[in-house]
């Protein structure tokens, strides 16, 4: 039995999944000991909230098979809602800081901007993408991909004529003296903006594993016509597949508003690094995500740190591009095969 066990370990580490992930934990040991624990903090931090962005985009690849290049727009779209609904909330705990608002006043925000963002995601099936799914399949990855860019550019507009270009941002969510973790202060705002990508991306996989309509999510992405066959509502599924990854994307905004205060193009970079994700892991894989996500957040502390601020793109892209030659399909070697992919 051990020795069956040893094998099965041996063979994980020899792939490419098991390599990346042993090598990304040597990595930021290695550079936490070079350079002391806060680069190790400041991975899962910034990882964890990468995470949700990445698999929102993830399930839209997966499922679908749309390259969800307005993404980032949802994001956007999640800040705005949260600066909105906190700045009231924020104005009462000032004059009773006491209050236990105080302590579920940023919950409020965050999910007003997660319930947003799922309405904005079903906005957007109604208006755009489901015109184009009943008029035509033919190329739908390339007319799918000008159709969110073009969605990108009147969302971003869209901001800047109704709410105008200036930063809509707040101090902060939580007030408090900083978390310590292994000698490393970190803010309230940044430890809780982890915790909830933690609670949240645990709560999606549990859905998507174990509730019957994850299944039939699942079972979209991997047959259409099978699914039809065994009764599953196609539109339905369509529907909430792109509600729940504009809500997470949302809820991603909403959360880090403290650290991206709300602006037309406040999405791109979160964009950027989403992308970087689901390239290096694999389009389409979920858990995959998850783990390219500490990959990719590795990468850009350790370049801030070693090389400098305006490398924190170049560095990473280079070295995604390097795999990618090696590995095409990303590193879990997952394939998209989505509901509309002809």
């Amino acid at each position: 039995m051990s020795n069956n066990i040893v094998s099965k370990f041996l063979n994980w580490m020899k792939s490419a999944a098991g390599f990346s992930i042993t090598a990304t934990i040597v990595i930021a040991v290695l550079a936490s000991i070079a350079s002391g624990p806060y680069l190790l903090v400041n991975t899962i931090v910034t990882g964890g909230m990468l995470a949700l962005v990445a698999t929102g985009l993830t399930l839209m690849l997966g499922v679908l098979n749309i390259a969800m290049f307005a993404h980032g727009e949802f994001f956007m779209i999640g800040s705005l809602t949260a600066y909105y609904v906190f700045t009231p909330i924020s104005n009462y705990i000032g004059e009773n800081p006491e209050s236990f608002i105080a302590v579920i006043g940023p919950l409020i925000a965050m999910a007003g901007a997660a319930i947003v963002g799922a309405i904005s995601g079903i906005v957007a099936e109604k208006l755009v993408f489901g015109p184009l799914r009943k008029r035509s399949t033919d190329n739908w990855v390339m007319n799918s991909f000008l159709l969110t860019v073009g969605l990108s550019m009147l969302l971003i507009n869209l901001h800047q004529l109704i709410f105008g270009a200036d930063f809509k941002g707040i101090v902060g969510y939580w007030t408090g003296m900083p978390v310590s973790i292994a000698d490393v202060f970190i803010s309230r705002d940044r430890a809780m903006a982890f915790v909830i990508a933690v609670i949240v991306v645990s709560l999606f996989w549990f859905f998507m594993t174990y509730t019957r309509t994850g299944m039939a999510i699942r079972a979209v992405s991997q047959d259409i016509t099978g699914a039809q066959i065994v009764g599953i509502d196609i539109e339905k599924i369509v529907l909430l597949t792109i509600s729940l990854a504009c809500a997470l994307s949302a809820v991603a905004g909403g959360s880090l508003l403290f650290m991206y205060p709300s602006y037309p193009t406040v999405g791109l970079e979160p964009l950027y690094l989403a992308w970087f994700v689901v390239i290096l892991s694999g389009l389409g894989n979920i858990l995959g995500a998850v783990a390219g996500a500490f990959m990719v957040a590795l990468l850009k502390v350790i370049t801030v740190e070693y090389i400098g601020a305006g490398w924190d793109f170049v560095v990473p892209s280079a070295l995604i591009m390097l795999i990618l030659i090696f590995k095409p399909s990303g590193i879990f070697g997952s394939d998209v095969r989505g509901a509309l992919d002809k």
